[in-house]
Order: structure tokens, then C-alpha cells, then sequence
């Protein structure tokens, strides 16, 4: 495991309570003008406001390296995941687009 995997496993881990009645997802953020790939957690409680919270940055602008990324944290998480700003890209192994809208 990488030190970026572990990072964003760190900072997940106190974050994924586990409540009932609330949705977790991971957004994945495509900064083109940094270069690099934002990492953002966010939790929705029935009736609440949309929580996010940033969990790390990664400056290793490969798809690559984001994908094995990506891989290792679904190993320990089972949490949704949504990209930002990848639209007309596609995934190194497979060639699956990344965001379809």
C-alpha cells in the first residue's frame, strides 16, 4: 500500500460511521489547472445538507497511478465513487470511459 492509499484510508476511516439513514460516497475531482486529483468525502443524513470534506491530493497526474489508487481504496471501502472533470478520458486498462456526463 502506497503512502497516498494509506492517507485517504487514515482520514476515511473516522468519517464512514456507519449511521443509519445516511449516504457516503467518494467524489474524485480532475484539477487541471494544479495538476493533480482531488479527493473529497461526503456524507447526506435524511432530510440534512450535503457534508464534504476534503481528504487528500494527489500529484501524481497519471491515470494510472489514480486507478491503482482507486483499486486499493475499494479493497477496504465499498463506497461510491463519482468523477469530476474526467469527461472524454478513459480508463489505461480497460478503455471504459471515466465520467459519463
Amino acid at each position: 500500500m502506497n503512502r497516498d492509499v494509506k492517507l485517504i484510508l487514515e482520514r476515511i476511516n473516522p468519517l464512514f460511521k456507519r449511521i443509519s439513514h445516511t449516504r457516503y460516497w467518494i467524489r474524485i475531482v480532475n484539477d487541471h489547472y494544479d495538476n493533480q486529483f482531488n479527493f473529497f468525502f461526503h456524507s447526506q443524513r435524511a432530510g440534512m445538507r450535503e457534508r464534504s470534506i476534503p481528504l487528500h491530493s494527489i500529484t501524481n497526474y497519471q491515470l494510472e497511478y489514480l486507478e491503482t489508487v482507486i483499486n486499493e481504496i475499494q479493497e477496504h471501502f465499498n463506497l461510491s465513487i463519482y468523477y469530476s472533470g474526467f469527461k472524454g478520458q478513459r480508463w489505461p486498462s480497460n478503455n471504459r470511459v471515466i465520467q459519463w456526463k
